[in-house]
Formats: structure tokens, sequence, C-alpha cells
């Protein structure tokens, strides 16, 4: 592992090694390194107090991030390390963080803290040191916690919520005593702060097996969103639909690109549903006005999680707009496009195209539509369509000149939009101050 080391992280350890510290890499960036990928960020764990470090480091920057904890940030190449100095952690009365730490010059005392073992592994002078199995459960590809379970989670309830992070992220399956674990001790999410929560969610809902964790840990899930829950004992008696409520909105998540914005959208994008059922004579099922009903309950999860502004504008407006159709028609599109902006439209269609592959086969024909009309956005935009106001051959001041003033000048300005977006005048300034002149002689 060592040639994999960064050399502004290798600068750290020199500096730590040559004033007598024994330091090494730990964490995260053994495990990435060891799946054959490139970490994010490198951390090391050191015998060295936190003055200590930063004495041996002293030609370059450091910020103390969590001295409390025993942790330095140092600046290598404009780079963070953190270094974090051995400890034993003590009890944890709130479910989240240790009341005291005791600082260790032992590794072993240091590793054994730590909740996963394919985090609990350190990389030691060439050597790896992986005192509880971490290497063998990588290949086994599962998530086990390092000692009792119980007790891992007990210390911090936000490890649930991680163990299902790092279960979807690197498609693992949690071994089957943490995830018993897991299941009896979903309460103690409820001592979390709702950022945290927010944070490993959006990390969870982004991995490859997020689809199977929402399925497999569906409680876990209702406990830190309660207005979820009723989604599992809601059917969708329909032609339209072969899962319940609960059951599509896990395959919509699948079928979303993995990026934060569409999936947790389509994680939210039913949630009005149980309020909207209704049942025809016929046993169907009928949901109506649930985009509407459910755009404000999703605004409502995001900001008690805390999610930022632009997000939750963002998610309440694809839930809100999930069932408005983009027909493939250049006029349809062009007033869409004039309405919600390119970036939208296309959110909005892969929004649809998750949407519909969780639902039964009749309703697949849509697909084609849609890649028809994705086709057809790329078309008008690559040919600089007129449909915005800004776009258009004519300005204010040319209305100016022909005697307009003050609003007048703006409702002439979308009068003419419209024209344009409905193909009644080519989008030139000489054909648009005609049009307008000739509309001004009808009135």
């Amino acid at each position: 592992m060592d040639n994999n080391i960064p050399d502004y992280v290798e600068e750290v350890l020199r500096r730590l090694h040559a004033a007598g510290w024994q330091a090494c890499p730990v964490g995260g960036c053994v495990r990435d390194t060891l799946l054959g990928k490139k970490p994010q960020d490198w951390d090391i764990a050191a015998a060295s107090e936190p003055q200590q470090t930063e004495q041996a480091v002293a030609d370059l920057p450091c910020l103390e991030t969590g001295i409390r904890h025993g942790t330095v940030t140092v600046l290598s190449g404009g780079r963070p390390v953190e270094v974090t100095t051995f400890r034993i952690d003590g009890s944890y009365s709130d479910n989240r963080r240790p009341d005291r730490v005791t600082f260790t010059r032992s590794l072993p005392e240091d590793l054994r803290r730590r909740d996963f073992t394919v985090n609990a592994m350190a990389w030691d002078d060439g050597k790896l040191i992986d005192l509880f199995g971490g290497r063998a459960d990588l290949a086994a590809k599962q998530i086990r916690c390092v000692g009792e379970p119980e007790v891992r989670f007990a210390e911090d309830g936000l490890r649930i919520l991680r163990a299902l992070r790092f279960a979807s992220v690197l498609d693992f399956q949690i071994e089957s005593e943490t995830a018993a674990a897991v299941h009896r001790q979903r309460s103690l999410l409820q001592n979390i702060a709702a950022e945290r929560v927010g944070a490993e969610l959006a990390k969870l809902l982004c991995g490859a097996g997020a689809a199977r964790i929402l399925a497999d840990f569906r409680d876990v899930i209702f406990t830190v969103i309660p207005e979820l829950a009723a989604e599992e004992s809601c059917s969708q008696h329909s032609p339209y639909h072969h899962f319940d409520v609960w059951g599509h909105t896990v395959s919509a998540v699948a079928a979303a690109p993995p990026q934060l914005l569409p999936r947790l959208t389509m994680l939210l994008h039913d949630i009005g549903k149980p309020l909207c059922r209704t049942t025809d004579e016929s046993g169907t099922d009928h949901f109506y006005r649930h985009a509407e009903v459910g755009a404000p309950l999703a605004r409502r999860v995001l900001r008690r999680l805390r999610f930022s502004t632009a997000l939750c504008q963002t998610v309440e407006a694809g839930v809100q707009r999930h069932m408005l159709f983009l027909e493939p028609d250049e006029h349809v599109l062009s007033r869409r496009l004039r309405q919600f902006g390119p970036e939208f439209c296309f959110f909005l269609l892969n929004l649809q195209r998750a949407d519909t592959k969780a639902q039964s086969a009749a309703v697949q024909s849509r697909l084609p539509v849609l890649d028809r009309s994705e086709q057809m956005l790329h078309s008008l935009l690559q040919r600089q369509a007129c449909f915005s106001r800004k776009q258009l051959a004519v300005r204010g001041g040319d209305l100016t000149a022909l005697g307009l003033h003050g609003p007048a000048v703006g409702k002439a300005l979308e009068s003419l939009l419209d024209a344009v977006i409905d193909g009644r005048c080519p989008n030139e300034k000489a054909a648009l101050l005609a049009y307008w002149k000739q509309q001004c002689s009808k009135t």
C-alpha cells in the first residue's frame, strides 16, 4: 500500500516518524485502497497527542479541528490530513459522542473502538494491521461491527445509518448479527441530530445497493422518515402498478440516476398517495391529486432533515410536477422550457423515466415517448430555439421606440414570445416589430 499513499500524506507521516511517533493511515483510506479505489480523504492515527503532533509538523499549517478528541488537521501541500491521537472512548451517555476520551499509545486499543471491521484497519510501516477480520469482510462483501453490535450502536446511534450507508455505497450485505441489531436498536436514531441523519441518508440513496437497503431495512427508513411508513400498507390495485406504494418507490429510486436530486425526489414522489387513495366500484385504486398533496409533505421532511433550501425547492417542485407529462411536441416543449428552464425539464424527464420503469408492463410504452421528448429538447436547445425573453430578437428599447412604456413593455415582450413559441412569427427583429404593429392595428 505504501506506493499508493500520496506524497502530501507521506510528508506528514515522515515528520511524525522523525519525531519518534508511531503514525499510520487508518480507516476508510485503507479500506478503499484495498478495494482498488482512490481514497477521497486520508486519516492518520498517531501515538502523539495534539500538541506533540503540532510540534512534529511545526513547519506545516495546522487547524485545531477536534482537540478535545485528539484531532489536528494538518495542511500538507494545501491538502488537509487529519491526525488523531490513538484513543480509548469513555461512556456514551447521549448515544452519539463519548463523554470523554483517553489518549493511549496503543494502536490496537484505538482500532478496537471503531465501528465496523472494514473501517478498523491500519497500514503501519508497510504492514496491514487487521485485528478484527476487516480484509476477510471486504472479500466477503459484508459490513460487520467490531465487537458486539448492540454495544457499538448504543455508543453511537448514527452507526445504524452508517451501516446502511456503507452497505449501499459498497453494495455489500450487512452481516446477520449486525443486521439484527440494526433492526432492534433503530429507535436510537431518534436521538441523532437531523442534519447528521440527512447526510447519511443522502449518501445511502446514491449507492449501488440503495434499493436493496431500502427494501430490507424499511423499518429503519420509516424511523427517520415516519411519513413514508403508510406507503408499505398502501396497495395499488390498478393496471398501471404491480407493487404497493413502497415497493414502487423502492423500484423508482433504483431506476433513477445515482445522484442525490433524482433519487431523493423519487424516494418522496408518492408520499402523498396514502392520503389520497380511493377505490372505485370495480376495485381499482386511484390517487387523485397525490402529487399536489405530496409536495408540501416532501418539503416538510427535507426541512426537518436540514437539507439546503435550494435542494428542498427543487425536490418539492419535482414531487409536485412528476405527473406533468412532457409530450414530444415542439410547441409544448418550448412552453415547458419557457416555464421551467432546460435543467428542470431534463430533471423532470429523468423522474418520469424512473417512475415509468417502476410501474407495470402496461406502462412501459411511455419510455420511447420520453426518449423522443428528450431528443426533441436537445434539438430545440441546439437550434437555439427561442423560449425566453432574453432570446427574443427585439429588446425593450425597440418597443419603447414605438411608444410603449412601463409594464406595457413587459407585456408586449411576453406576447411576442408567445407568438414565436406558437410559430405565428419568426424570431427576427423586423418580423417581430411588424407583427406587433399589426396586432396593435387590430385593437
